[in-house]
């Protein structure tokens, strides 16, 4: 609306006084999806779910304990808050949406009682896509768990319903209860290792199963881990997804999160390498093709330098050793740059010409920006010791020559 005053940039500011009560106590901003919790206060939802998302129990007003988190929508208050805007329209404010209120949870016990028929689950999915609020109610173990029987072939159900069940199972992920009644049965590791090595399989399917694998690994220990790894087919479909062409971002994200995911146990490494994974997360850094994930993708890339075979594949899945070097130099920055100075070390630990390169791509700068700024101790040590592996290569006029001020033992 041309000349509206959005709303989350404070309404007093432009002279006109928001009456108290329809402002969150926690926010003090005006309320665009009030809600009740047990104590009778009202707040405005993302408000209060960021309050009880850091661990707070209380009432932020009456500081009484909740007795339950139990959010109740105050439509009364939030039609009076939108009558209000619509009679202050003319000095430009615009009227809060109508929030969309979550599943209900009696729905979602519903459509799971009805069993692997595809009515239900292509409701459910529905559900499950239309909003992070519909997922969190839906992420129970009871729900998950029925997901599982329903994706993995028991109770009967067509390829149809069991493809299905996996697409929403992929949607709202797996607790540890459920990943382990996935990893320990040995048909159904196989199956989603059939599903993601087919040539016969959607890529819609391939990456749905590529999505329970990541959950499944995300939350267990090393030993579920190797065994999601050493099923036939499944790191080397994640390695497929990786290097899917058609610009699925959704493939490609989910690629690296489940290799990044099986490669923090040790063994999955060697075949990881093998598979072309070092290879092809390498293409990615380089060609910043990552979906969103360089942190994970650094990580994993990180990982498989140090295997046998690795350092080599990612030297030539970035086109090259200096390709290599300047990929990971303009990765060193935020929250990936720990990992981009690890796999730096192994790319140019053993070769004079590419800490050159590293040099002249910047990498001191980059570096020292990591030592005295403020990254994580482990970020620091990495940095340090690659500075000192530089070192030679570094200009001996340069202040950088004479200084020792950042050349901590690693």
């Amino acid at each position: 609306m041309p000349g509206s005053v959005p709303l989350a940039l404070g309404l007093d500011t432009v002279g006109l006084q928001v009456p108290w009560y329809f402002r969150c106590p926690i926010s003090l901003e005006l309320m665009q999806d009030p809600v009740t919790v047990a104590t009778g206060q009202t707040y405005d939802r993302a408000s209060i779910e960021s309050w009880v998302a850091t661990g707070n129990t209380t009432c932020p007003v009456t500081r009484s304990p909740l007795a339950d988190f139990t959010l109740i929508p105050n439509h009364t208050l939030r039609r009076l808050i939108q009558e209000w805007c619509v009679a202050h329209r003319s000095l430009g404010v615009e009227r809060i949406p109508t929030p969309k209120q979550p599943a209900d949870p009696d729905l979602i016990r519903s459509l799971i009682a009805q069993g692997p028929g595809l009515p239900a689950l292509r409701k459910l999915r529905a559900l499950a896509r239309e909003s992070d609020k519909n997922r969190l109610v839906m992420a129970t173990h009871e729900t998950r768990a029925a997901l599982v029987e329903m994706a993995f072939g028991a109770g009967g159900g067509c390829e149809e319903a069991r493809a299905e069940a996996m697409a929403v199972l992929a949607l709202i992920g797996m607790g540890e209860a459920e990943a382990a009644e996935v990893v320990g049965r040995e048909e159904r590791v196989n199956r989603l290792g059939k599903v993601l090595g087919s040539q016969g399989t959607t890529l819609e399917a391939k990456v749905n199963a590529g999505a329970v694998v990541e959950a499944a690994a995300a939350v267990s220990g090393a030993e579920a881990r190797v065994v999601l790894g050493t099923a036939e087919g499944v790191i080397e479909g994640l390695v497929a997804l990786l290097e899917e062409k058609g610009n699925n971002a959704r493939a490609v994200r989910v690629g690296i999160r489940g290799l990044f995911a099986l490669c923090l146990a040790k063994e999955n490494r060697p075949r990881a390498v093998s598979a072309g994974a070092a290879a092809a997360l390498a293409r990615r850094v380089a060609e910043g093709g990552c979906a969103g994930e360089p942190e994970r993708a650094l990580a994993a890339v990180e990982r498989l330098c140090r295997t046998e075979g690795g350092r080599d594949a990612v030297v030539c899945g970035a086109g090259g050793g200096a390709a290599a070097v300047i990929a990971l130099v303009r990765a060193m920055s935020g929250r990936a740059a720990e990992h981009a100075a690890g796999a730096l070390v192994a790319v140019v630990g053993g070769s004079e010409a590419l800490q050159v390169e590293a040099v002249r791509a910047g990498a001191m700068s980059q570096l020292l920006m990591m030592v005295q700024g403020g990254c994580s101790e482990r970020a620091k040590r990495k940095a340090q010791h690659l500075l000192k592996l530089l070192r030679s290569a570094w200009p001996t006029s340069d202040s950088m020559a004479n200084s020792d001020d950042f050349l901590q033992p690693y």
